[in-house]
């Protein structure tokens, strides 16, 4: 496949949801992702491949019998972070469409069904939780939860969907027999244009409510004053110590603020703690460290401090022989771990699943400068090709 093939393909998609900062807000179900939605029943009505939808909001085409046992899935999300970068997620489903066309165009008759897959909120930018649609399918959450879930508007993930979510798929572990996912790296591990991972780093998000006293900007004394903002400022850098120190990596780059008005000490600052660490003992660690040392300073600066766990994923491994094989067809592809975390990962607790990674020449992730030559991006297509062959 030529990478003029890849980059024709990849101009159908680059500008949606692309806004003036150069990055992308592709949020679950809003309009820019429903377009993409579109876009995938679109390129799977151009194969003959019939679209199911798991009434979870994943997207499902498919390449022979729908569900039929020991389905190979591959594919990825549409949804963005925050002006986050544009391939993130969808380098996923469009290699997975082009790979289609290369066993194809070999003569490639899968023994098994193949299905491309476009799974729902993995990011949780606009209902808070990762990997939502990988979780409903695996039955790692309860619908009625994740129904309940809302964005920034007051809207319920259940209202966005149109429905309550069906939750898990019945049989799934026998009619599933591997998820390979490609991505991006998210890292700049990779001297080679294709990888295959090896473990996922334990992750979380804890929520961080600090309150205190509203009042007057000007006519408070400083030495009167009860300021959550004190509070959650001396956190966020006791967080980035106490994350260096145990070689874990911790972030607090999401914050609201009560009044929010520049003229008033706010009674409410609300930020969030994405903690990371190579096994599951040091992540608990970080966090046990940081919540000390903000409830410590809060008792100083005269706050309250109260620490909520949103969402905590445990270390993944995933399946060894299968990540041994990957790279033995690859021509000894490189095998490495990642810290980002990703629907393979959830749904590896119930079926093997493996992960591609498309070098990143500057290991940026997650804003506007994400990137992949597109050479490499052709090289990740005929890697995942060569994969579901063997697979089917």
């Amino acid at each position: 496949m030529s990478e003029k093939v890849f980059s024709a393909l990849w101009a159908e998609i680059e500008v949606i949801g692309r806004v003036s900062s150069g990055g992308y807000l592709r949020y679950a179900l809003s309009e820019p992702e429903l377009v993409l939605r579109d876009w995938f029943r679109n390129q799977a009505d151009r194969r003959d491949m019939p679209v199911t939808d798991d009434g979870n909001g994943n997207l499902f085409a498919w390449w022979g019998d729908q569900w039929g046992r020991g389905a190979v899935l591959t594919g990825s999300h549409f949804d963005s972070v925050p002006h986050g970068g544009g391939y993130d997620g969808p380098l996923g489903i469009v290699s997975a469409f082009l790979a289609i066309d290369r066993m194809r165009a070999a003569g490639h008759t899968p023994g098994t069904p193949i299905a491309v897959v476009a799974f729902v909120e993995e990011e949780g930018g606009r209902f808070g939780l990762p990997c939502l649609g990988s979780r409903l399918l695996s039955g790692a959450i309860d619908p009625a939860k994740a129904a309940a879930l809302t964005d920034q508007d007051g809207v319920t993930f259940g209202e966005a969907l149109g429905a309550i979510p069906a939750g898990p798929l019945p049989g799934l572990r026998s009619r599933i027999g591997a998820l390979v996912e490609l991505h991006i790296e998210q890292g700049r591990q990779l001297e080679v244009p294709v990888g295959v991972a090896s473990a996922i780093w334990p992750h979380g998000r804890w929520r961080f409510d600090f309150t205190g006293h509203g009042d007057h900007a000007g006519t408070t004394k400083m030495s009167d004053r009860r300021d959550p903002m004190l509070t959650f400022a001396y956190t966020v850098l006791a967080a980035n110590k106490e994350a260096r120190l145990s070689g874990a990596h911790a972030t607090m780059a999401r914050v609201e603020v009560e009044p929010n008005a520049t003229n008033a000490i706010p009674s409410l600052v609300r930020g969030w703690l994405d903690a990371r660490a190579a096994d599951t003992a040091t992540m608990d660690s970080l966090v046990e460290a940081v919540t000390k040392r903000a409830t410590e300073r809060a008792g100083r600066d005269g706050t309250e401090v109260a620490v909520t766990p949103e969402s905590v994923s445990a270390e993944v491994t995933f399946d060894t022989a299968l990540a041994s094989k990957l790279s033995t067809l690859l021509d000894d592809a490189p095998i490495l771990p990642t810290s980002a975390g990703h629907d393979a990962g959830v749904l590896s607790a119930q079926v093997p699943t493996a992960m591609l990674f498309v070098r990143n020449p500057t290991g940026i992730s997650h804003s506007p400068a994400e990137y992949a030559e597109p050479a490499d991006c052709t090289a990740g297509v005929e890697a995942l090709a060569t994969v579901l062959s063997e697979l089917t």
